[in-house]
């Protein structure tokens, strides 16, 4: 088993930790995602990452694991989920249109032989297009973003429903900041590509 490991079953969080080159595996944590009553988007996210994080650590006590969850919401406070089809996908969007939906994106790292904790997460805000529902549906037959929160896949054709794209990691709206992740990595004593130093491992930040 790798000493990294990607608590994680999402191929699009595979592919972006790939583009680190580092040697890791994939394992699928074993977690409840079901909302609690009055938790907030920001903290769900938080919270699930880590739970990811904790499972398949609690399995591999030696090796540094890697959890992440994103949750997106048009209000604020309302969660949207994966939409898992075209209907819930199309109603998404057509809610979305001409408005603001914010992404939480939480990462969180675990490594049970030395106590090393980390907890992070990156907030970005998309503003979309005033989108119609002939655009909606083109969009929806090309991409089928059936498990991406909101139905936004920005990575593809996404981009064309965007009008505006802030926040600190531009790889945190696809679902694993690698910008946050590469500092967590640095910290936690994991070398990385090109001769990059990695800090003394610390146990317990969060």
């Amino acid at each position: 088993m790798s000493s990294l490991i990607l608590a994680s079953t999402s191929r699009y969080r595979r592919e972006l930790l790939e583009r680190l080159r580092l040697p890791f595996e994939v394992e699928a944590p074993l977690v409840d995602e079901s909302p609690l009553d009055g938790e907030t988007p920001h903290a769900a996210a938080v919270r699930l990452a880590a739970a990811k994080a904790a499972s398949v650590a609690a399995r591999y006590p030696r090796a540094l694991v890697v959890g992440s969850d994103q949750t997106a919401t048009l209000d604020g406070r309302t969660i949207l989920g994966k939409p898992g089809g075209a209907v819930a996908a199309r109603a998404q969007l057509r809610a979305a249109s001409g408005r603001v939906m914010h992404f939480h994106t939480a990462l969180a790292l675990r490594r049970v032989e030395d106590g090393f904790v980390e907890n992070l997460c990156v907030d970005t805000r998309v503003r979309f297009r005033r989108l119609d529902d002939r655009l909606i549906d083109a969009y929806l037959d090309a991409e089928q973003p059936w498990d991406c929160a909101g139905s936004a896949k920005s990575e593809g054709l996404g981009v064309i429903l965007l009008e505006s794209i802030e926040g600190p990691d531009p790889t945190a709206l696809v679902g694993l900041p690698l910008i946050a992740l590469t500092g967590a990595l640095m910290r936690a004593g994991v070398p990385l590509p090109g001769g990059m130093p990695a800090a003394p491992s610390r146990a317990g930040n969060d």
